[in-house]
């Protein structure tokens, strides 16, 4: 039975009622966009605080108190050790451990479930387990192992979100100018890092345990309105499914800045010339079969381009994610001048930077119809500049401010297309023979072997902090470029495919002028 989310009839109500199809779907399409733009903003919004907490759990406490001899008295335990760096950087490797774990098997119940329900219980529990670590605090606990084990419940947790809101966004748009609408909506990454900043670092100095609280207290009410007012799939308020649609009657949503010529292009264009990939015609499979079939894990990595775009994201969310939670950090170390709060706030500039090198990322890719080529050009430029913010970082607030916006761009820029536009485009390829909910699993497995990338980088970065800074850049420069290796062989794809349809779009010209 098709569970109808309660809210659903109001929203009917409130602004569907008496309109015509189009005009309803509109609405529900960007319904759905804020819906799930505000979910996945509270998603990355609870995972913030712990960078920014990591600059009060252990620092330098003669510059507090000059006339204390102890020069740990003001750390917490058990983060006063040498290896300090080693244990935070734990913390985070067992949430995102957990996290890569859980997601391969978030996705396959994402495609069997109601997503609205999978969203809200995930989004409830993420909040409490959250809250759990600053309540430790509250509470004293200075047991290691209370703040690991929090750390896995709240990264299993977590494993909901991405399968969730990336499917519910496939299910309501169809493939027309993915692109710009995915790479706007995908600032919801950026944005909830910037909330989240700003929040953990209003307390951080005053009492950290509120940093924990108040964001597990958001994204559990995020989850709430999840379970009241999100419908998963057009069906459930008596819409077709985009992809049922023809061409001509899909509806363009958010942008309309495209030619109808470009609305169509597919995935990897090059695949339609390559011998090593057969066109497959369009299935005829009943609507109601394709609404309720489901891909095994093993058929989803057969689709072209799944292998290769997770290997890639595996390097690329490896250092998106070793900024994410030591940027602080490593801020606080290049400008000694700066408190946890002021080097806190300046690592918001690098999440600004992301939400524009997202879009632009989008952009390109619609305007192309070549997402790994487009990301490969990101990583070539990502490359020296990270290296250029280690040397010219701590030079002053102005060039430490352009560095951080223009790293974040290049670096975030990849890894947003492949955690939404691509992933949904692979998650609807067409060798899946209309197989409809594979978008959750394709998306479960490309971000869960990005998120095992992601546990490693803080894990190395925390090991070589301890040994030098310049060590950790270093590392992150060389993933970048092994992450740019692993899309060699789909640019190439791209690239015959491109010469291909100029060669045929020549040959057409030359004979209607004739």
């Amino acid at each position: 039975m098709r569970f109808t989310p309660p809210g659903v009839k109001a929203l009917e109500v409130g602004f569907c009622a008496n309109r015509d199809e189009g005009i309803k779907r509109k609405s529900y399409a960007v319904w759905i966009w804020i819906i799930t733009f505000l979910a996945y903003c509270a998603y990355h919004l609870s995972r913030k605080p712990i960078s920014v907490v990591k600059t009060v759990l252990h620092e330098n406490c003669t510059d507090l108190n000059h006339h204390n001899n102890d020069s740990h008295w003001c750390q917490w335990k058990p983060f006063d050790q040498e290896n300090y760096s080693t244990l935070l950087g734990g913390l985070d490797s067992s949430f995102l451990f957990a996290y890569a774990g859980g997601m391969f098997i978030s996705g396959i119940i994402a495609e069997r479930v109601n997503l609205s329900l999978f969203l809200s219980c995930g989004m409830i529990l993420s909040g409490v387990f959250i809250a759990l670590f600053g309540i430790g605090h509250a509470l004293k606990i200075h047991n290691y192992w209370y703040y690991v084990v929090v750390q896995v419940l709240a990264g299993l947790m977590q494993t909901t979100g991405w399968p969730g809101v990336v499917t519910a966004m496939g299910n309501w748009y169809g493939k027309g100018k993915r692109g710009l609408i995915f790479g706007v909506w995908n600032s919801h990454t950026s944005v909830g890092n910037i909330l989240g900043t700003l929040i953990a670092a209003a307390f951080v100095e005053i009492d950290w345990t509120l940093s924990f609280v108040v964001p597990g207290a958001i994204i559990a009410a995020v989850g709430i309105i999840i379970f009241f007012f999100m419908p998963e799939t057009p069906s459930v308020v008596g819409l077709q499914s985009p992809y049922e649609m023809s061409e001509e009657d899909e509806p363009p949503l958010l942008s309309q800045t495209y030619n109808d010529s470009d609305e169509q292009r597919p995935l990897l264009e090059a695949e339609e010339a390559s011998p090593e990939v057969a066109y497959i015609e369009k299935s005829e499979t009943p609507r109601h079969e394709r609404e309720e079939r489901a891909i095994s894990l093993f058929s989803a990595l057969q689709i072209p381009g799944v292998v290769e775009f997770s290997m890639c994201l595996f390097f690329a969310k490896l250092v998106s994610y070793t900024f994410l939670y030591w940027l602080p950090m490593f801020i606080k170390d290049m400008n000694e001048s700066f408190d946890s709060q002021e080097s806190s706030t300046m690592s918001i500039f690098f999440d600004v930077g992301g939400i524009v090198g997202g879009i632009i990322a989008g952009i390109l890719s619609d305007l192309t119809g070549m997402p790994a080529s487009t990301c490969i050009v990101m990583l070539v430029f990502a490359i020296p500049m990270v290296l250029l913010y280690k040397l010219y970082g701590a030079v002053d607030v102005a060039v430490d401010t352009i560095l951080l916006l223009i790293t974040g761009s290049l670096v975030t820029g990849p890894y947003c297309m492949i955690t939404t536009v691509i992933s949904a485009d692979l998650g609807t390829h067409p060798s899946l023979l209309g197989k409809a909910k594979a978008i959750a699993t394709v998306t479960a497995i490309i971000d869960g072997v990005g998120s095992i990338g992601a546990a490693v980088g803080p894990l190395i970065a925390g090991a070589l902090q301890d040994v030098d800074l310049v060590y950790v850049f270093y590392m992150l420069m060389a993933s970048d470029f092994v992450a740019l290796l692993m899309l060699i062989r789909l640019v190439n794809h791209e690239i015959r495919g491109f010469v291909q349809s100029r060669r045929l779009r020549r040959m057409q010209n030359n004979l209607h002028n004739s």
